[in-house]
């Protein structure tokens, strides 16, 4: 067990892999929780695993715009587990990030980030039962960035 731990501290990316090999739940090590996320019309249907370490804004053109508040979650730790044909996808600039919305209510829920296309940032408002209160917001820099 202390070996699995010292090793997840290196490799948090492989925290849920871990927690299974040594028999532990999602919210057994740094509290993780599960928590289901929808569009407004039900179509669109994911979950995600998080321990909610911060939430996020940013001033890029697009996020400014739908002033989204999202959770960074690695591609690992997010499934989508209906709907995925009723999502569209939306790009701009350097064409690398992927702004998802759903193609009947045109909510966004999710999107694939530009700088860690390997982690999604998520639409906090569009998870069940969520509440923002308590969590740190950090306010990033999208406006810049070239």
């Amino acid at each position: 067990m202390l070996l699995a731990i010292l090793w997840l501290q290196r490799n948090q990316s492989k925290h849920t892999v871990i927690c299974l090999e040594v028999g532990k739940t999602k919210t057994s090590m740094n509290n993780m929780k599960t928590f289901q996320g929808s569009c407004h019309c039900n179509a669109v249907q994911f979950e995600i695993d998080t321990d909610l370490p911060e939430l996020t804004t940013c001033d890029c053109s697009i996020c400014i715009r739908k002033n989204a508040l999202m959770v960074k979650v690695h591609e690992s730790a997010m499934r989508i587990l209906s709907g995925s044909d009723s999502l569209t996808t939306y790009q701009f600039h350097t064409h690398t990030a992927e702004h998802y919305f759903c193609k009947v209510c045109g909510i966004y829920p999710f999107h694939r980030k530009r700088v860690t296309p390997d982690h999604y940032g998520v639409n906090v408002f569009c998870l069940e039962g969520f509440d923002p209160s308590g969590v740190p917001v950090r306010a990033t820099v999208g406006a810049g960035m070239k």
